[in-house]
């Protein structure tokens, strides 16, 4: 016959061989400045014995905190780790909260709506990754009453933010291929809010392409109806995305591409169809994630410090759920800028295949 399992040490044991009150027990481990010192030692120490320890949600009632700090994905989790960028900013958030004894939540929409997840999650505050007052459940996660801190997004009133100055960054990696003499210049978004009505914020990638259009259409370079395609901000999305342009009849001599995720899609396109980078055609990403260093060739790409954006929207997280309501809420922009390496040169002076077959 087996033997029945022990029975778990309750909060009543430690008192009882301890000699003092159930309140004096939760004290020790919830507010041992409640107890005197060699007290809140003494009782610790019995519950080690004992095998004693806190059920975790019974001390999450009773401390009205749960740990845990949420980061908020407008996509689905598959989507989010296919593109390395997350895993960056990712590290960066968890390196600060972990430092600081709080857990990591990633929340993704549940069944297409993020509210309804955000509604399940158990968090004291939420990084909202790539979310701005123009998504659709804003309002609904704004009821929420949680502490927030918005990435890549302008900051609201109650809200602290984190953003790297992103069209500063596009300017920069637009300029270069001008000086570099490029003419016909392809595009490749990452799929989201490219454009809004005028005056309306339109996100990251628009922001961006706010920054291409500006150089481009002052080097008198006009962007026709092809001139931007769209992309998950996957490799693969990427390399489709550039296929399709070819396709299509589209023969640009540089791509400036809205992920270094996107870019190297490009770099595997253009082996595809036996072009060479970059003789036959510049490519520039946006990120410079370390893979970019060991992309064939080395990447161009627009710096920006992607871990260090994860770590500030943490510590000013932290803050906000340390501080007294009616505290002002930061609004920090990062700085980007343009590294070079050997996916860019000046445009092919020679024509290049043209019957080049498509993979299969």
């Amino acid at each position: 016959m087996q033997e029945p399992r022990p029975r778990r040490p309750r909060i009543a044991d430690v008192a009882q061989v301890a000699g003092v009150s159930k309140a004096s027990v939760s004290f020790a481990f919830n507010s041992p400045e409640r107890l005197k010192p060699e007290t809140a030692d003494r009782i610790r120490s019995v519950a080690a014995e004992l095998g004693y320890r806190p059920h975790p949600v019974a001390r999450m009632l009773s401390e009205r905190r749960t740990m845990t700090i949420g980061v908020l994905t407008p996509q689905s989790l598959s989507q989010v780790f296919a593109n390395p960028f997350f895993a960056y900013f990712a590290e960066g958030v968890s390196a600060v909260t972990e430092e600081r004894g709080y857990g990591l939540l990633l929340i993704s929409p549940l069944r297409g709506s993020l509210a309804r997840a955000l509604d399940r999650a158990t968090v004291d505050g939420v990084v909202a990754l790539g979310l701005d007052e123009t998504h659709p459940e804003i309002e609904a996660i704004r009821h929420a009453n949680l502490p927030m801190v918005l990435v890549d997004a302008p900051a609201w009133p109650e809200h602290a933010a984190v953003e790297v100055d992103d069209e500063a960054g596009a300017r920069a990696a637009a300029q270069h291929l001008v000086d570099l003499g490029h003419r016909d210049i392809l595009i490749v978004a990452v799929e989201g809010p490219v454009a809004e009505p005028e005056g309306q914020h339109d996100g990251v990638m628009g922001r961006r392409l706010r920054g291409y259009e500006a150089v481009l259409e002052a080097a008198g370079i006009a962007l026709g109806p092809d001139a931007v395609v769209v992309a998950p901000a996957t490799f693969e999305g990427g390399e489709a995305a550039f296929l399709r342009a070819w396709e299509d009849g589209r023969r640009p001599t540089a791509v400036l591409a809205m992920s270094d995720a996107v870019a190297i899609g490009v770099l595997q396109a253009s082996r595809h169809l036996r072009l060479r980078v970059p003789q036959d055609l510049s490519v520039v990403g946006f990120d410079d994630l370390p893979v970019g260093r060991f992309s064939d060739p080395p990447l161009t790409t627009v710096h920006q410090p992607v871990r260090r954006k994860g770590e500030e929207a943490a510590r000013l997280l932290l803050e906000e759920l340390a501080a007294k309501p009616g505290a002002a809420a930061p609004h920090r922009v990062l700085k980007t800028r343009l590294v070079v390496r050997r996916s860019t040169a000046a445009p092919p002076s020679v024509v290049v295949d043209e019957e080049a077959p498509l993979p299969q």
